[in-house]
């Protein structure tokens, strides 16, 4: 029992001693507040001016002493025993800080809100306004507001986020950042129908990425909005913590977009030429573009093609890395499908004026699109989509891009023939289904470039094929005077074969003794046609051989200025092998074929040369008979 009561006696002394503790310094801190409430009353002089951003405030050296532990180190460790100025350049919100810790010094009321919460807090663990100066000092009423007040919302989370921006290390040594970017990044995954925990199934999956993933218009308003107020190093905190917590990152696209708009604000991107813009702020839209694309999402059809093509202007605009231009292009190339002519006129920004627009980098995104579409075809699925298939379709598609794209900016003047004949190349033959396109964008390139030599002209031209023209197209390339001579007789010899074609098989299907025997099922699949389209066959095939005699005319030319002897005497037998042609009567068709034959192969050779013209000559290519 003794035992007892003496441990309970102990027990009671020490209470009663903790307890008188805590009354001593509670009325040491009413005393001291007493103390500052009177010097301030009573307009006692100063004896210590402090210096903070700049600012200077005429104080008294207790009531700071009294509450600040890195200001009682400075007046104790001090040589001068009469310290009169203390300067405190460092101190995190300078002279508006400073002036806030100053009231709570004196005991004057003030409003702690979110506005001032990050400041207060980083300049009290400056000053060392802690518990073991004074029950209840700055540092804990800042953090009790921070915790039960600020961070309970995104938007006070945000907004002290920002404010946190100009008051680094300190705001990173009381873990005030780590704590804004935990509260945003929980608030906006808790909210959010992208931050599901339950992994989709790989078939809702590739549906979900194979179209323009669903974006709802409370993300856009709802957060995304207070996030473009963060600079970008902490922003990318926020969003790497994000995906972190389970963000899916297709569903990024609207978060950066947005920034981006914002953030890159200004640029010209869709001028001639280079506009000079302040060094500094290049540097930091330079920073925030190349971070940003480090954070795109590289699910396919994540972003759409149009914002990859502004970042890409941006990117070559601001001369950032080749890295981060590379991976733009890849991820265009990925999606080229989807996209419009005017995604492919990028600018150049080059000072030296080469080009209108700036056909090298459309071309290395041509070139990683048929890459990727080679290997695709090779393994048979996309990483992105598991098991997709790509059709011809998209093949096709891209290619009259390709040709429309060819065509744009044929009309440029210092649109070299090796550059173009180089991009033209590139795009696939056998996914044209039609040469029009190829003919078209040729056709522009002559008519810029008129004082091309006959050479350049018949390498351009055999970029086509002539057995691939429409029957518009090859009615206007038979009145072309900028093609070769070569070329539109090579048009007009194929479009002949072709139309004899169909009037032999339309005589041949309306002659019945002359065809073999058909079965029930050939009879019902083919149909005899009736005259009246014999007839306008016949018709457009008398057209034709008027445009041919017209040609032979031409070359009559040819033939005169080839086979000139020296002295400008012309071959008398030349001349009369000519005039016995011009006058011949008009042929029959079977006539007219073997003439036109007979003449092509005085110009035709088995290898594909003319006699005394070399050109250029695709060897390997089907169907093709080049006459340059």
């Amino acid at each position: 029992m003794r035992m007892l009561d003496l441990d309970h006696n102990q027990h009671t002394t020490q209470s009663n001693d903790a307890n008188i503790s805590s009354k001593k310094k509670h009325r040491l801190s009413a005393t001291m507040k007493r103390t500052s409430e009177w010097v301030f009353s009573q307009e006692i002089p100063t004896d210590v001016t402090v210096i903070a951003g700049g600012t200077s405030f005429s104080l008294h050296k207790f009531p700071l002493v009294s509450k600040s532990g890195y200001i009682r180190k400075l007046v104790s460790e001090s040589v001068d025993a009469d310290l009169s100025i203390i300067k405190l350049p460092d101190i995190p919100g300078g002279a508006d800080a400073f002036e806030l810790a100053a009231k709570f010094f004196y005991g004057v009321n003030f409003e702690i809100s979110t506005e001032n919460i990050a400041m207060l807090r980083c300049a009290a663990e400056f000053l060392e306004m802690t518990e073991d100066y004074e029950a209840g000092n700055l540092i804990g009423r800042t953090e009790a507001y921070i915790n039960e007040v600020a961070l309970t919302s995104l938007a006070g989370a945000v907004f002290i986020l920002h404010s946190c921006e100009n008051l680094f290390p300190v705001a990173e040594n009381v873990k005030l950042v780590n704590r804004c970017i935990d509260t945003i990044a929980f608030i906006a995954c808790r909210d959010s129908q992208f931050a599901a925990p339950v992994e989709p199934k790989s078939e809702e999956l590739c549906d979900s990425v194979s179209y323009n993933f669903p974006v709802s218009k409370p993300i856009v308003d709802w957060w995304a909005e207070d996030l473009t107020l963060l600079r970008i190093d902490l922003f990318q905190r926020v969003i790497v913590k994000m995906i972190s917590r389970g963000f899916k990152k297709y569903a990024l696209g609207p978060i950066l977009m947005l920034y981006a708009q914002k953030s890159l604000r200004g640029l010209e991107l869709f001028g001639k030429g280079r506009k000079k813009i302040d060094t500094k702020q290049q540097h930091e839209k330079r920073v925030v573009l190349e971070m940003m694309v480090g954070l795109l999402p590289r699910e396919k059809n994540s972003m759409p093609v149009s914002f990859l093509s502004m970042l890409l202007r941006a990117a070559i605009f601001l001369d950032t890395t080749f890295a981060c231009r590379l991976d733009l292009e890849k991820m265009m190339a990925s999606q080229l499908g989807q996209a419009v002519i005017d995604d492919l006129l990028i600018p150049s920004y080059s000072l030296t004026g080469d080009t209108l627009f700036d056909v090298e980098t459309i071309q290395r995104i041509m070139m990683n699109f048929f890459e990727s579409r080679m290997e695709l075809n090779r393994v048979g699925y996309d990483v992105d989509q598991f098991y997709v298939s790509h059709p011809s379709h998209e093949m096709e598609t891209v290619t009259r891009l390709m040709e429309s794209y060819l065509a744009e900016i044929a009309s440029d003047h210092n649109l070299s023939v090796p550059r173009f004949l180089d991009f033209a190349e590139l795009i696939p033959e056998q996914y044209r289904v039609t040469d029009d396109g190829m003919y078209r964008a040729i056709d522009i390139y002559l008519k810029a470039h008129p004082e091309l030599s006959d050479m350049e002209r018949k390498k351009i031209c055999s970029l086509m094929d002539c057995q691939k023209l429409s029957r518009e197209a090859c009615a206007h390339a038979a009145q072309n005077d900028r093609l070769p001579v070569q070329t539109v007789v090579q048009v007009l010899y194929h479009e002949q074969q072709r139309l004899g074609e169909v009037v032999d098989g339309g005589l041949h299907e309306s002659s019945p003794a002359l065809d073999p025997p058909k079965t029930q099922e050939t009879t019902e699949i083919h149909t005899i046609p009736d005259e009246d389209s014999i007839s306008t066959l016949q018709r457009e095939n008398e057209i034709l051989k008027l445009e041919l005699m017209k040609m032979k005319m031409r070359l009559k030319d040819v033939e005169n200025s080839s086979f000139k002897i020296p002295g400008d005497h012309a071959n008398p037998s030349v001349i009369s092998r000519t005039m016995s042609i011009a006058e011949k009567p008009l042929p029959s068709r079977k006539s007219l074929l073997s003439s036109v034959s007979r003449k092509l192969g005085r110009f035709i050779r088995p290898e594909g040369n003319t006699p005394g013209l070399k050109g250029r000559v695709k060897a390997g290519k089907d169907r093709r008979h080049s006459i340059s």
